[in-house]
């Protein structure tokens, strides 16, 4: 018998075929058992009519529970009324186990109490349909740099040294060697990339001891990092935005379902066109105090003042040139203001804040140094770093895209817990 699978059920209309999988849910009437069956790729729903079925299959039903494993055999037929639009005419059943008091149960359930079974909890339809979108993203997200010629680039997450400073680093002894710290991004080594190969990407976790508890936070988190050799700010705003437009707009052709599931209002993901509105770090602030919003010139936006900001806009906006004082040593100063430095974030839309950060980056063998002193880092540790600006530098530029914000935002989901399938944050280090 052929062993299918639900999502490609189409292609077996008429046919008799085994899925494998597991009990999603049940019900009779009278002399009908309808069975509900997930396998991983979607649910069918299955029907057995005594005295169509053998007697012995009929009463392999009833000993059935929620998320017992099994597999069902029958002939498929096209039903728009079934969930996930296909039924099978059952014909016989194969247990392999049945599960005994599966905790969680179609009543409501406390948040705390579901992410202490996370490992359980991600077989609902909800998680399974956030997991498909995020899979969705990460697969446009190598599609997108994979055909414009960039080439990936594994970076360490191990470091002798911090990228943005020390204050929220994961410390670790390393051997012989003194102290190490688990990676807040690949940056640094995706721009000795870019000088070797060009264009290059860094995509993989980073680590974060950030002791925040808001709804946008994680302490491991997965990040892509493209970097492009003699690409300046203007280069940079350019490719995040046919970049965010890649990934919006593979989500929406290819897990309409999913988000349908989700019950997520797509009008704002289908304005995500290039190009993005742009506006300075200076007109930002303005639109802050026409709010009525105490905000000073120099300090950093919180996540309250960027919702209110993207207020203003019905797709991602890009702010750009922000104080540099308040942006990292390795972004470069604005050549027509020395006050400001050439980064870029991109904010989304509905009060989702920052997914994209980056910013042209320091070429300049002597200001680099400078910068490095200015932030109280030891040079040393960054001889490798200026080595890029003592043998051929050029001007380059890139940023960063965190993953599990992207799907929070293309999800419409509350808190990025969701998006990841076992989160870490400062009080959950299970399952």
């Amino acid at each position: 018998m052929a062993r299918v699978y639900i999502e490609d059920l189409r292609n077996h209309v008429g046919e008799e075929v085994t899925i494998h999988g597991w009990v999603y849910n049940k019900r009779s009437s009278g002399k009908v058992r309808f069975l509900v069956v997930r396998d991983g790729t979607g649910i069918l729903q299955c029907v057995m009519v005594k005295g169509v079925v053998s007697e012995e299959v009929f009463n392999h039903s009833d000993a059935l529970t929620q998320e017992s494993s099994l597999a069902v055999t029958g002939k498929v037929k096209k039903d728009d009324r079934a969930p996930g639009g296909y039924e099978m005419e059952l014909s016989n059943i194969r247990i392999y186990q049945i599960a005994r008091d599966y905790p969680i149960t179609p009543k409501e359930h406390g948040t705390d109490f579901l992410m202490d079974i996370r490992h359980l909890w991600l077989r609902s339809a909800r998680q399974h349909a956030i997991l498909r979108v995020r899979h969705e993203i990460i697969k446009s997200i190598r599609e997108f740099f994979d055909n414009r010629g960039f080439t990936l680039l594994d970076a360490p997450i191990f470091t002798p040294a911090a990228c943005e400073g020390t204050s929220t680093l994961f410390e670790t002894e390393y051997f012989d060697l003194g102290k190490a710290y688990l990676t807040q991004s690949g940056q640094l080594y995706g721009e000795a990339g870019a000088m070797a190969l060009g264009k290059v990407y860094v995509f993989g976790p980073t680590f974060r001891a950030e002791k925040s508890k808001t709804r946008r936070h994680l302490t491991e988190f997965w990040m892509v990092e493209p970097e492009v050799a003699f690409n300046d700010l203007n280069d940079n705003m350019e490719l995040a935005e046919e970049f965010l437009e890649h990934i919006v707009s593979s989500v929406l052709k290819n897990r309409p379902k999913e988000l349908l599931a989700l019950e997520r209002n797509t009008a704002f993901l289908e304005n995500v066109k290039k190009p993005l509105p742009k506006i300075s770090y200076s007109e930002a602030v303005e639109i802050l105090k026409k709010k009525g919003h105490a905000f000073e010139w120099g300090n950093d936006f919180g996540g309250t003042d960027e919702t209110v900001i993207s207020e203003e806009f019905d797709r991602p906006v890009i702010v750009h040139r922000y104080p540099s004082q308040i942006k990292a040593f390795y972004m470069k100063r604005d050549p027509q203001n020395k006050d400001l430095a050439l980064a870029m974030d991109v904010l989304a839309p509905e009060g989702y804040g920052e997914i994209i950060g980056g910013s042209q980056r320091e070429d300049d063998y002597d200001m680099l140094v400078q910068r490095i002193k200015e932030h109280d880092l030891p040079q040393s540790a960054f001889e490798w770093y200026l080595d890029l600006r003592r043998y051929g530098s050029v001007p380059h530029a890139g940023f960063g895209l965190g993953v599990e914000r992207t799907v929070s935002w293309i999800c419409g989901l509350e808190h990025v817990r969701e998006t990841i399938p076992f989160p870490r944050m400062i009080y959950r280090l299970t399952p």
